[in-house]
């Protein structure tokens, strides 16, 4: 981890990040860890998340892999069990898993679209689900509590072939709308993300070939984000004065129309 200034109100907080195992979601816990915050990694690849823990760790932190398989209800509650066990009560969360398998809607295979409702849509409100009741707890005793979601500037755009994939981030952003109206008055911040393109394995692990043609042109002549830009908006947004909730946050690269 590079050196860094430190954000004060970060230190001793404990926080837990879906998706940990790649991409934003490692770069998030990472960042967060170099700010003092013990982190709970979430994800299905075991190996990925135990890697991530052993370098964060190695680097001075502290980091809980908790392999398992977010759209499976009971084991998202069980690892919520595990952490306020192992690391204490949550009062981050980043709710960040997703995939991304865009397809024609005369190639979409039920396989496809459900397992993007499951990751993207099921297991984001399960995750707000189990570790609500701490994140309100950790308001209640005075402290800033965060619920960060991941969306996509796809949830106000019509692109052809994303079309489940922008639905669930559409759900995602006014799921998070509906969670601040309810949360917001119990001094729980709710915020959401929307990325622009950004740099993960989803362009090349799970969309189909058109697609991946399509981001490697884009890429010719747009420098898309990297997962480290999100790190540090998300690293941004839960040191704010715990009075200020920075809602919603779009963010796109520069070149990015």
């Amino acid at each position: 981890m590079s050196e860094r200034v430190l954000v004060p109100a970060l230190a001793g907080r404990v926080g837990v990040v879906t998706g940990a195992s790649s991409g934003m979601g490692a770069a998030t816990a990472e960042l967060l860890a170099a700010q003092g915050v013990k982190v709970a990694l979430l994800a299905r690849r075991a190996h990925e998340l135990d890697a991530l823990a052993e370098k964060i760790t190695t680097a001075g932190g502290t980091a809980l892999s908790v392999p398992l398989d977010l759209t499976d209800v009971a084991a998202v509650h069980a690892a919520a069990a595990q952490v306020r066990t192992r690391l204490g009560r949550p009062s981050i969360v980043f709710n960040n898993a997703g995939i991304m398998l865009p397809s024609s809607v005369e190639g979409l295979h039920d396989q496809r679209w459900r397992r993007q409702i499951d990751l993207n849509v099921t297991a984001a409100v399960t995750t707000a689900a189990a570790f609500v009741t701490d994140l309100v707890a950790a308001a209640a005793e005075g402290g800033p509590a965060d619920l960060i979601t991941t969306s996509s500037v796809a949830a106000k755009r019509i692109v052809p072939s994303f079309a489940v994939y922008s639905a669930t981030k559409a759900f995602l952003t006014h799921f998070t709308h509906q969670l601040r109206a309810e949360l917001g008055p119990r001094n729980v911040r709710v915020s959401v993300i929307e990325p622009g393109i950004v740099s993960t394995e989803l362009w090349s692990t799970g969309a189909d070939r058109t697609t991946q043609e399509w981001y490697a042109k884009a890429s010719e002549h747009i420098e898309p984000l990297r997962p480290a830009d999100i790190a540090e908006i998300v690293v941004y947004t839960v040191g704010l004065p715990k009075h200020v909730n920075l809602q919603q946050i779009a963010v796109m690269p520069t070149r990015q129309a």
